[in-house]
């Protein structure tokens, strides 16, 4: 098939977040599918943006042919960040009849987090009489609304509906990576029998490959904090308000005597802001450190004890979660310290460390109180146990099949 993905925050490991549009069209492209992916020329999940002039730009990555769309950049979820995806949306339009005409998709997903691209994707694939999906990452508009704060009559939340409810009734296909999704997009008009559960997941091969060696601050520290004795934990990821990291650093506060050191690894809006707060409460036990390349991230989680993942406290999270980094945790064979309600818990299913409360600085404390008290061949039994569960469950090659067969 000649597969056309639209997703605005496409990368790739040249460019970094986000990986699943990458590594499901590598999977496609290895089946003998043609893939051309479009994307924004600037996403702010990226860690390094493709150079693209006033035009759009063709590459070619691995087989999959990308089209960057020239875009602004910004730097908050402000006016500048709306600019960009009306900048997207209006050179997608645009690239409409160029793209129907030239690659001549059988099958268009719009597949950008926010649903504002289905009405292109909608254009593209009736230009070429081609099968339409929508792939769900995010339940938008109900995100801002209950993570943002956002008004139910706010013209972007009002035009984020339209756009959802749309692609619940024109969609020949909804393929979502949340599980407990469908009695919320039945609610919007979806026949559930279109609707398929494709999670998130990770590529086997790079972790059987042997991976980048450990930049060597981070290396250097990590290897001062064990020989000192001290249980390490770590965050690898963004830097946002809905990754907990306050409750983390609350749970520091209350660990402060005891042998335990907290490193986390990333970047993120909210970077600045707990740097500071690590310096003003006196830390000494939580060093923040630059984000480290995809190729060293098996390197850094070998040469931890827990890793934590921790979210607020949101009803949002009633359709389920499927992140990234939690794959990664798993892929490593650590111990995971899971702060989560949510409507499900690959933690939980998985046994491969423990849950407690959302935003509860004491429950993240008496978890890792919990797991450190283990001896390192319990931990080590845990992380095995989240390994076999990614095995088993989240490969690209299985994900990539199960979307085939979805859209086929």
């Amino acid at each position: 098939m000649n597969i056309l993905l639209i997703n605005h925050y496409a990368g790739s490991p040249e460019h970094g977040m986000e990986y699943r549009p990458y590594y499901l069209a590598r999977e496609w492209v290895r089946a003998g599918h043609h893939v051309q992916i479009v994307a924004a020329s600037f996403a702010h999940v990226r860690s390094r943006q493709p150079e693209v002039g006033t035009a759009p730009r063709d590459e070619a990555i691995e087989g999959i042919a990308y089209r960057w769309l020239p875009t602004p950049a910004y730097s908050s979820n402000g006016v500048k960040r709306v600019r960009n995806i009306w900048a997207f949306l209006w050179r997608l339009w645009r690239e409409a009849p160029r793209l129907a005409a030239e690659f001549r998709p059988d099958v268009v997903i719009a597949s950008s987090t926010y649903p504002l691209d289905i009405w292109v994707a909608r254009r593209i694939a009736r230009l070429a009489r081609a099968k339409l999906v929508f792939e769900v990452h995010d339940l938008w508009p109900a995100s801002p609304i209950e993570l943002g704060g956002m008004s139910r009559w706010h013209p972007f939340v009002l035009l984020c509906q339209k756009a959802e409810d749309d692609a619940c009734r024109d969609a020949d296909v909804v393929v979502s990576m949340l599980p407990k999704v469908a009695d919320h997009l039945r609610s919007h008009g979806l026949d559930l029998r279109k609707l398929h559960i494709v999670p998130n997941g990770i590529s086997a091969d790079e972790w059987q490959a042997e991976g980048a060696p450990l930049r060597d601050d981070l290396a250097a520290h990590l290897d001062a904090q064990r020989k000192a004795g001290r249980t390490i934990v770590a965050y690898t990821g963004s830097h946002g308000l809905p990754n907990a990291l306050d409750v983390l650093l609350d749970a520091a506060t209350l660990l402060r005597n005891e042998p335990m050191a907290f490193v986390l690894v990333g970047d993120g809006l909210e970077k600045p802001r707990l740097a500071q707060r690590v310096r003003d409460e006196g830390l000494a036990n939580v060093a923040l450190f630059d984000p480290v390349p995809k190729a060293q991230i098996p390197a850094l989680l070998a040469a931890i004890d827990i890793a934590f993942i921790g979210w607020l406290r949101q009803p949002i999270y009633r359709f389920g979660i499927g992140p990234n980094k939690l794959m990664d945790y798993m892929m490593a064979g650590c111990a995971v310290l899971h702060s989560v309600e949510a409507g499900n818990d690959p933690v939980a299913e998985a046994g491969c460390g423990q849950t407690v409360a959302p935003e509860s600085a004491a429950a993240v404390a008496d978890g890792l109180r919990s797991l450190a008290a283990m001896t390192p061949g319990e931990r080590r039994a845990m992380g095995e146990r989240g390994r076999a569960f990614v095995l088993a469950n989240h490969t690209y090659p299985v994900l990539a099949q199960r979307f085939i067969e979805a859209v086929s």
